[in-house]
């Protein structure tokens, strides 16, 4: 009998330890799962903070290359500015050179005037010797008879002797001064034509430094433009990196965010003691109000999505943090929208709860569930895992 005892006292022991196990499988600890998403969420943390001081890296290389920019596009407006002024300095003596080439030109052409007529004053001087002098070598004999006796006396022959004498130094005379006029105007001329190439030399030379400043100008004034687009897109380029800037700390003071609302919910799930399904007295109208509640938050989603929502109630309450009865828990302040929204009781009043919806919550309230122990669901949002059945996540 003794024996029977023993044996019948090892049979509940080994059934206890079972059936503990069997409820650590059916509801695992949330700490760990919890753990986990607390890990990921800092891990995720640390990656955006390294991602947005690369931003921030970026940007302070964006200010400096802008910087770098402005000061090149500064130092090139002055170059520009100088090579203005010295295309207008040339410009200017270049027109004071066509001014000077115009004058000489003008000198030239009186020159040449004077030297013709220099030209043809010699030329008709030359003549006119020419023909005394053949006049005299022609008619000598004559002259020389009517000298002898035309003259009073001796004193008279050599003054008529003499004023021939004179006569022909004297056309030799102006000859050679008309021929010296002529040179000194020939020299004049080639002084000036000179003079003339000198001056039209020098404005080849002007006008091939008024192209090359020119050139320059142009080249100028294209790296200038070329700069300032280089600008305008580093600028937007800035902006961008500027708002991915603000995006970054958005979003790690959203992680930092859902962090804390897991380490909460870790720490509410580290306190939580959960009593079985078979311990739970439900009231009359909790079939009925669960139901609704499915109907108002998963309506529109797959059944198993219907169940879960159904069975997160349950766990909250066999969870010793929640209300341990079906009306407060759906009531509690805060936790279920369409309580708070009025569609809740007009569901109720109406009964929109769906032939579905009372069966989901039949299996919730018999203990089953497809989310394990969660007991939070909404729609997904980034950095929160879980298990998504249609457009919930479970956690």
């Amino acid at each position: 009998m003794q024996v029977m005892q023993e044996k019948k006292a090892g049979r509940k022991l080994i059934a206890a330890v079972i059936a503990a196990a069997l409820l650590v499988c059916v509801f695992p600890t949330v700490a760990y799962a919890d753990n986990d998403k607390i890990s990921e969420l800092e891990e995720k943390i640390k990656q955006t903070q390294e991602e947005k001081e690369e931003t921030e890296g970026k940007i302070d290389e964006s200010k400096n290359e802008l910087e770098n920019l402005q000061n090149t596009t500064e130092g090139l407006k002055g170059q520009l500015n100088n090579l203005n002024s010295d295309l207008t300095q040339i410009s200017e003596n270049l027109a004071q050179l066509e001014e000077q080439i115009s004058l000489k030109n003008a000198e030239i052409e009186k020159t040449n005037q004077e030297l013709d007529e220099a030209r043809q004053t010699e030329a008709s001087q030359y003549a006119a010797m020419k023909k005394r002098v053949q006049f005299m070598y022609e008619k000598r004999d004559f002259i020389l008879m009517e000298m002898l006796f035309s003259s009073a006396n001796f004193a008279d022959l050599l003054n008529r002797s003499d004023y021939i004498e004179k006569l022909s130094e004297y056309d030799r005379e102006q000859l050679e001064k008309f021929q010296g006029t002529r040179m000194a105007i020939e020299e004049k001329e080639a002084q000036l034509e000179r003079e003339k190439k000198e001056l039209d030399d020098l404005k080849v030379d002007v006008k091939a430094e008024q192209s090359q400043i020119a050139g320059l100008v142009s080249q100028t004034s294209g790296k200038i433009a070329t700069y300032q687009h280089e600008i305008s897109s580093t600028e937007a380029e800035m902006l961008e990196y500027e708002k991915k800037l603000a995006e970054q700390n958005n979003s790690i003071a959203e992680l930092r965010k859902q962090l804390e609302e897991e380490k909460r919910l870790s720490e509410l799930a580290s306190k939580s003691a959960w009593r079985d399904i078979s311990e739970i007295t439900f009231a009359d109208g909790d079939r009925y109000l669960l139901a609704n509640l499915i109907y108002c938050e998963a309506g529109n989603q797959p059944y198993e999505g219907q169940v879960a929502v159904g069975a997160v109630v349950m766990n909250r309450v066999m969870s010793s943090v929640f209300p341990d009865t079906v009306v407060g828990v759906i009531y509690q302040k805060k936790q279920f929208s369409p309580v708070a929204s009025g569609r809740l009781a007009l569901a109720l009043a109406e009964d929109h709860a769906t032939a579905a919806c009372y069966r989901a919550a039949d299996e919730a309230m018999s203990g089953k569930t497809t989310v394990g122990n969660c007991l939070f669901f909404r729609t997904p949002i980034d950095g929160l895992s879980g298990t998504q059945i249609g457009g919930h996540i479970f956690y």
